[in-house]
């Protein structure tokens, strides 16, 4: 049994996933200090010093100055300001991720039009004349050919 977890673990598909998604979770945490860090002050600037993480509907009745604050407090609330946030990381990430396909695609065709074509033609052995690769006799010596 032991045997057989090391051959699953040590597959390449296993270890294709795992890296994946280890460098999947530090792209993310990258994107997210990309929109906190440095796409949301500007915004919040152009909207009059606003941080969207503080962005919040109180429905408990009270009064708080910050989202920590209501928390810290119990608090329940609908943060609609980090929702805004999720949105813009999840925007961002779907963005990354399609000019990364893009680029694979582009790759990809262009590998295919590099491969040379498949034969049409042969050429018959004893006329050396050019004629269909599918033919069994030659249109123009008419000596039988080997099937391809």
């Amino acid at each position: 049994m032991l045997k057989e977890f090391k051959e699953f673990a040590l597959r390449g598909n296993v270890l294709d996933l795992a890296i994946g998604i280890i460098i999947g979770a530090a792209f993310s945490n990258i994107v997210n200090s990309f929109v906190s860090d440095i796409l949301m002050p500007p915004v919040g600037l152009l909207l009059g010093n606003t941080d969207f993480s503080d962005f919040f509907i109180n429905l408990s009745g009270g009064r708080y100055e910050s989202l920590a604050a209501a928390e810290e407090a119990g608090a329940a609330t609908i943060n609609y300001g980090l929702f805004i946030n999720t949105i813009l990381d999840f925007i961002i990430i779907a963005f990354a991720l399609f000019l990364i396909v893009r680029q694979v695609n582009r790759l990809q065709r262009q590998k295919e039009e590099e491969k040379p074509a498949e034969p049409t033609t042969k050429e018959c052995p004893h006329c050396l004349t050019e004629i269909p690769i599918k033919a069994t006799r030659c249109p123009h010596c008419t000596s039988r050919l080997e099937a391809a």
